[in-house]
């Protein structure tokens, strides 16, 4: 597969990011397999977590193509970068066609991405999780890479302003051992897979060298370790 569009896209963030000097700690990259196909399952708490997700795959050498909703690639701009990329094109009314887009990708090979929370959590917590990670990866025959990212909510998150240009903001990226679902129940391997998950989130907080600098900035700190983010209970009812 061509990649005139990928590797640019990446050095241009890459560029981004050094001159403002985000400071990203990818951890666990050992765990991204060097050949053959995979599922990177990822936490999701801001718009840019694809970005970030990709860089976490960067020091294995891998390309992610992520599963995405059918809005982004309407985009006029967002829309040729993303088909570029070859990432999948997900319309939640018909979404077959892109879960056999996602298999042969993975059959062939490729590393695909998805956020199994659906959606971004306002509490910054790992929501529950569709099923459809673990079967797709069983139907596959691929092992399922966990990861988590915190650091991104504070750049661009759901029901706050972005702040894109925000300089000196640490971004963790960890990544934990495979998992492989051949064989294994979908709703208990799904429910292992959210608990990993929710391990790594807890252990990027827990390791996070930044505190919010006022009252204000508490917005990106859950609400079991002193922020303002809505509760889990909570944002359920958002």
């Amino acid at each position: 597969m061509a990649e005139f569009v990928y590797p640019p896209v990446i050095l241009a963030a890459k560029t981004m990011f050094r001159v403002l000097d985000n400071r990203i700690r990818v951890e666990g990259a050992e765990h991204i397999p060097a050949t053959g196909g995979a599922v990177i399952a990822c936490n999701h708490v801001s718009y840019l977590d694809f970005i970030f997700c990709g860089l976490g795959a960067q020091p294995a050498k891998r390309l992610v193509r992520f599963m995405a909703k059918k809005e982004i690639f309407d985009n006029r701009v967002a829309g040729p970068l993303m088909r570029g990329m070859h990432h999948i094109s997900v319309d939640r009314k018909a979404g077959l066609a892109s879960y056999r887009e996602a298999l042969e990708k993975l059959k062939a090979g490729e590393i695909v991405g998805v956020f199994p929370e659906a959606t971004i959590s306002q509490s910054f917590t790992v929501k529950e999780i569709k099923s459809g990670t673990v079967r797709m990866a069983s139907a596959a025959g691929v092992p399922i890479i966990p990861m988590a990212l915190w650091g991104t909510q504070r750049l661009w998150t759901k029901g706050h302003p972005k702040t894109l240009t925000k300089r000196h903001v640490p971004i963790s990226i960890l990544i934990g051992e495979p998992m492989h679902a051949a064989g294994e129940d979908a709703e208990v391997l799904s429910k292992e897979l959210r608990r990993r998950m929710s391990a790594l989130v807890d252990k990027a907080q827990a390791e996070y060298p930044d505190k919010p600098a006022s009252e204000a900035d508490r917005f990106w700190l859950p609400a079991h370790l002193g922020g303002t983010a809505p509760t889990p209970e909570e944002a359920k009812n958002l």
